[in-house]
């Protein structure tokens, strides 16, 4: 029976069982991170929310799209049932040229907490069609509908419209009507009709002010489509089919420019009908938010089994070289100190730069596990080389946020060198307590 205490004894005192409980307590310590993530999940959920509200009372994303020159006309078609119907169908015309000159102005507006990056577009559209030739298409005059026409204009979001629309079409002004008849284009927008004894070779041009967020798309609808835009906004995201043939973008904002022909897109200059989705080839800018605080946050967090796991590594070294005996509670604690690293980085990301709030968040959870490592160990020394290994954690977890496209390498590499430090330092560790076992035997 006493050989029996005594095997239990040395089992539950063995290194081995020490670093078996510890890496235990590390996967334990992993449920509290799952539900960290879960917080911040919500946050960025709320904030998205928050968005969504504003940017539905401002003016949701836009895609200006036209002008457009539809014109109805009679079809006959053939039923199922072999009778013959009368169907009205419509021919679609894109510019010659089109030209788009203007300035998107950001305007940051704050919920709460959250901050939505609206903007304010103003610009200029010019061009010109060509004469209409009805014969591209196989149509004959007397198949034309009243005698009618329309220039259409996609304009997704009409609440983002500020100013009264005046389009010159020619030497006439038109009157501009909400709504597109035909919606074979696009779903939303203006519309001006124009006889069809006024369809020749025009020129046309209209200014336009509209209210946005995110992003600002164009169509290249014209034969030759060229976009030149300047902002104050110095963090652009060019996006969609084209980029910008010329872009700048310096802290005091971007200016860009496309230049984009009709070979650049998979439809014609005229069609009959909706056999081409036009919207394949919007292209634009968003004007992002440089930092997405959540994201990165999340991201921290996906490095807790690392960090909790390499911090009680420091600590079983310290308590193993020092013959200082840890209990587990004491693990569990500085592991819940770690966890609650995140939830104060997430946090004071909300208020301040994800920088400055994760400075903040490291310093206060050093300092509070150096205090507790140094009533522990009572030895300075140990706190130092304690401080020295969360102040290089810390570190290497900031700079792998920040290397977006050489985390990945950037990491391995960081742990290729710790394991070689792990390996070093428990060459020596008595793992069978052999030593311990000739003493008592002597």
């Amino acid at each position: 029976m006493e050989t029996f205490e005594k095997t239990f004894s040395r089992f539950f005192s063995s290194v081995g069982f020490k670093l078996g409980l510890i890496a235990m307590l590390t996967l334990l310590l992993l449920i509290p991170a799952s539900m960290i993530m879960g917080l911040i999940k919500e946050r960025e959920v709320r904030r998205d929310e928050t968005i969504k509200e504003v940017t539905s009372v401002w003016g949701n994303e836009q895609t200006l799209s036209g002008p457009v020159l539809s014109i109805p006309f009679i079809s006959t078609e053939e039923t199922s049932q072999h009778e013959f119907k009368t169907v009205t169908r419509y021919a679609h015309f894109l510019p010659e040229n089109l030209k788009i000159e203007g300035s998107v102005e950001p305007e940051v507006r704050y919920r709460g907490i959250y901050r939505v990056v609206t903007y304010r577009a103003k610009l200029k559209v010019t061009g010109n069609f060509p004469a209409v030739d009805l014969t591209d298409l196989h149509l004959e005059q007397r198949d034309l509908e009243n005698n009618l026409a329309w220039i259409e204009i996609g304009i997704p979001d009409m609440r983002g419209i500020n100013q009264e629309i005046n389009l010159n079409w020619g030497d006439s002004a038109m009157q501009i009507i909400p709504g597109i008849p035909s919606n074979e284009l696009t779903a939303s927008g203006i519309h001006c009709e124009v006889p069809l004894n006024m369809i020749a070779e025009k020129g046309f041009a209209f200014n336009l002010d509209l209210n946005g967020s995110h992003s600002l798309n164009f169509i290249p609808l014209g034969k030759e489509t060229n976009i030149h835009l300047t902002s104050t906004w110095n963090s652009p995201s060019f996006n969609g089919a084209f980029l910008p043939d010329d872009r700048k973008i310096t802290k005091a904002g971007f200016t860009a420019s496309w230049n984009i022909l009709q070979l650049n897109r998979n439809y014609p200059q005229q069609w009959i009908g909706n056999q081409y989705s036009v919207a394949e080839s919007s292209f634009g800018v968003d004007l992002i938010t440089p930092v997405d605080t959540y994201q990165k946050s999340m991201r921290s967090v996906k490095y807790a089994v690392l960090f909790i796991g390499l911090t009680f590594l420091v600590f079983f070294f310290s308590e193993v070289f020092t013959k200082t005996r840890i209990h587990p509670v004491n693990y569990i604690l500085a592991g819940v100190a770690l966890c609650v690293f995140y939830t104060l980085l997430t946090a004071l990301a909300e208020h301040i730069s994800f920088a400055s709030a994760y400075l903040i968040s490291s310093l206060t959870i050093i300092t509070m596990i150096a205090i507790f490592a140094h009533s522990l160990y009572q030895k300075g020394r140990v706190t130092l080389i304690i401080v020295a290994a969360l102040l290089a954690l810390y570190v290497f977890l900031y700079v792998i946020l920040q290397l977006m496209d050489y985390s990945l390498l950037f990491g391995n590499i960081g742990l290729v060198i710790i394991l070689g430090l792990v390996m070093y330092f428990s060459r020596k560790i008595d793992w069978y307590g052999t030593a311990r076992n000739n003493n008592q035997a002597v």
